[in-house]
């Protein structure tokens, strides 16, 4: 929102902050966590329809033995009314009672942002033309910047609305992308999804951008953006990305064309980049995923043998570790590991926070066993009590070891 002279300006996204003429009131760097900001907020988000003082009273002492609530929300009101005025705003009552229920004063305008996406939600969803339909979805999306009232989560109508924003941002994010898909602006449909991703995190927008960047060629980007993807969702959450993601990397493969090639020149571009020390392949998911599927079929056709092999990371009584920049250190060792100790035809895949999957080829349960004890024998350094489980079955059939 461009600011007015002479209007008061509410931001509930994110960090609270009141501003007049520039001047700040309460928020920003500020502890928002004080009764005048908490009664400022119930009243200016629900200028129109004001607060019953019973919800007021809530808010304000919650469950605190206070023998004569009244009077005591009447002294905070005075307080307020008092520091309102010390910060030079227009002489007025600033907070009126009628019938019971709480409101601002219309002496003074509000300008708040919660407000403004309502209402360009509201205009957007009425829009019959496209163009500036659009721009409303757009305007709409861009005042979202942040949980409504973030640090005040644990209070009941903050929690809901705080969810119903979310769910408003939602769609209308939705909607930008449809247009934007629509008209081919793959420039600005990559801004949203990076804008919606850093916004609203670990919420799949990524593959907004995604779509963006394969639909407008951007290869070498998208494989890029996709490898980051993952290893962000992986150490931040311990999760795969989502299908949609990995149908986009799919599409990607499917569209790349290349020029007319001497058959030594395609050769050599399909080997690896550098020629490493012996050891396993490591790879990503969408990667090891075609391999693993290349592989069963060649199993069922030869008759070979191949085993899928999870390495987990355990505490000293088999529990998974799970979190920490001690996991982070234990995990990177492990690949390093691994890497050292299954052959070079072995593929390797981080699948999560402290988990790799081994496919092993051509090898038996008792192969997968001595390889088990050669892991454990590199892994495990002194006394550290941290270990290794495992978890092995057949590519074709499932007999646990």
């Amino acid at each position: 929102m461009e600011e007015q002279k002479d209007v008061l300006y509410v931001r509930m996204f994110g960090r609270f902050s009141i501003s007049w003429n520039g001047r700040l009131i309460a928020g920003g760097a500020k502890s928002s966590e004080t009764q005048f900001s908490y009664l400022m907020q119930l009243l200016l988000h629900n200028k129109e329809q004001g607060v019953r003082r019973s919800d007021l009273e809530q808010v304000l002492f919650g469950d605190r033995n206070i023998k004569n609530q009244h009077h005591a929300m009447r002294s905070v009101i005075y307080n307020a009314r008092k520091r309102l005025k010390a910060v030079c705003l227009p002489d007025a009552e600033y907070i009126e009672c009628r019938g019971g229920i709480y409101y601002w004063t219309d002496e003074i305008p509000v300008a708040e942002d919660a407000g403004e996406l309502e209402r360009l939600f509201r205009e957007a969803q009425k829009e019959e033309d496209p163009e500036r339909r659009l721009g409303l979805w757009l305007d709409a999306c861009h005042c979202y910047t942040g949980e409504f009232l973030e640090t005040q989560a644990g209070l009941t109508w903050v929690a809901k609305e705080a969810r119903r924003y979310r769910e408003i941002f939602c769609i209308c994010v939705e909607e930008a992308a449809v247009l934007l898909r629509e008209r081919q602006d793959y420039v600005q449909m990559e801004a949203l999804g990076r804008y919606a991703a850093k916004i609203y995190p670990f919420s799949d927008w990524e593959a907004v951008t995604m779509e963006a960047l394969v639909s407008s060629g951007r290869d070498d980007e998208a494989r890029k953006f996709y490898d980051d993807t993952t290893s962000l969702y992986l150490e931040e959450l311990g999760l795969r990305p989502s299908v949609r993601l990995t149908e986009l990397l799919h599409r990607l493969g499917d569209q790349i064309g290349h020029r007319y090639t001497a058959f030594d020149e395609i050769q050599a571009e399909l080997l690896e980049k550098e020629e490493k020390e012996p050891g396993g392949f490591l790879c990503t998911w969408p990667v090891f995923q075609g391999v693993y599927q290349m592989i069963r079929r060649m199993v069922e056709r030869t008759g070979q043998s191949a085993y899928l092999m999870l390495c987990t990371i355990v505490d000293s009584k088999g529990n998974p570790v799970k979190d920490g920049l001690v996991l982070e250190r234990l995990s990177e060792r492990l690949c390093g590991v691994l890497l050292q100790s299954v052959r070079r035809s072995d593929v390797v895949n981080k699948y999560g926070k402290g988990q790799y999957l081994l496919l092993l080829l051509n090898t038996t349960q008792e192969d997968c066993r001595v390889l088990q004890r050669r892991i454990n024998g590199r892994f495990r350094v002194g006394r550290q009590r941290i270990g290794v489980h495992y978890y092995v079955k057949s590519v074709i059939s499932v007999p646990d070891l």
